[in-house]
């Protein structure tokens, strides 16, 4: 059973990156056509789309977030990894690793539980 859990700093301030780590297990991260998702969810809001990483190490990015969001991978440790700079406020909220077995959503197929980040000084 393919299995993702999400880590990083629960608290960040403002300005500085925020780092977030996908652990994925029961599946590699560098076969078959799947693409590692992250989303986020600000407190009250809907989910919102941020960016994927192809088997193939190829990267998307949401436009709103391009300038800010880098992905990447560390394939010794089957993990996503997913750096937001320059962050405000309105970056707090839920950050989900989720996977799509097609293209970077929105057919995602399995979920992490989630990890909480808030941006505060």
């Amino acid at each position: 059973q393919v299995q993702l859990q999400e880590s990083g700093p629960g608290l960040v301030k403002p300005s500085q990156t925020l780092s977030l780590t996908c652990t994925v297990s029961g599946d590699s991260i560098t076969t078959g056509d799947y693409y590692w998702n992250w989303i986020r969810q600000p407190p009250g809001k809907g989910l919102e789309w941020m960016g994927c990483i192809s088997t193939g190490g190829h990267t998307t990015y949401s436009p709103s977030l391009k300038s800010r969001t880098s992905i990447s991978r560390d394939t010794s440790k089957n993990q996503v990894t997913l750096d937001l700079n320059f962050v405000t406020p309105e970056d707090t909220g839920v950050y989900f690793c989720v996977r799509d077995p097609g293209y970077c959503g929105p057919d995602y197929d399995y979920w992490g539980q989630g990890t909480q980040v808030t941006v505060s000084s």
